[in-house]
């Protein structure tokens, strides 16, 4: 390898570092936002619970009644809050996904990118191999044709 392709390599391979660099922060973005989705939706599948299994009135005065149904609006809006959080979650999740999908397409653009690089220098060498193994092969001859008429 000469030192061209090694300076453009080392550029390369500083480029396909970032991108790695990037793509793994991405990701651990995404896993982070997926954990937070998963703990919201517990959180309000866990409020939808209560508010359904909660008993309704059976008897009493008229301030339990009271009680209880203020208690019942306050769940049903925690719950209605939880859901509008596991929504905004979702959104947060899907934005980290997009991240990570852009980003490790980005990764992988840089690394066929090199790979192409590496292949056109390997056929380039071998293409060179191959000229001065043929020009090789036409000196050997041509110097036993000379040896030949010489004898």
């Amino acid at each position: 390898m000469s030192r061209a392709n090694a300076g453009r390599d080392a550029g390369m391979k500083a480029v396909a570092r970032v991108r790695a660099v990037r793509e793994q922060d991405s990701r651990t973005g995404l896993q982070q936002a997926l954990a937070e989705q998963r703990a919201q939706e517990q959180e309000a599948a866990e409020l939808r619970g209560r508010l359904e299994n909660a008993r309704g009135f059976q008897s009493g005065s008229a301030s339990s009644y009271l009680a209880l149904r203020a208690s019942l609006a306050a769940l049903g809006a925690a719950v209605h809050a939880a859901e509008e959080l596991t929504a905004v979650s979702r959104r947060i999740s899907e934005a980290a996904y997009d991240r990570w999908q852009e980003d490790r397409a980005r990764l992988e653009a840089v690394e066929l990118l090199m790979e192409r690089r590496a292949a056109a220098r390997r056929t380039e060498l071998a293409r060179r191999e191959a000229r001065d193994l043929d020009e090789i092969a036409v000196r050997l001859w041509r110097r036993r044709e000379a040896e030949e008429r010489r004898s």
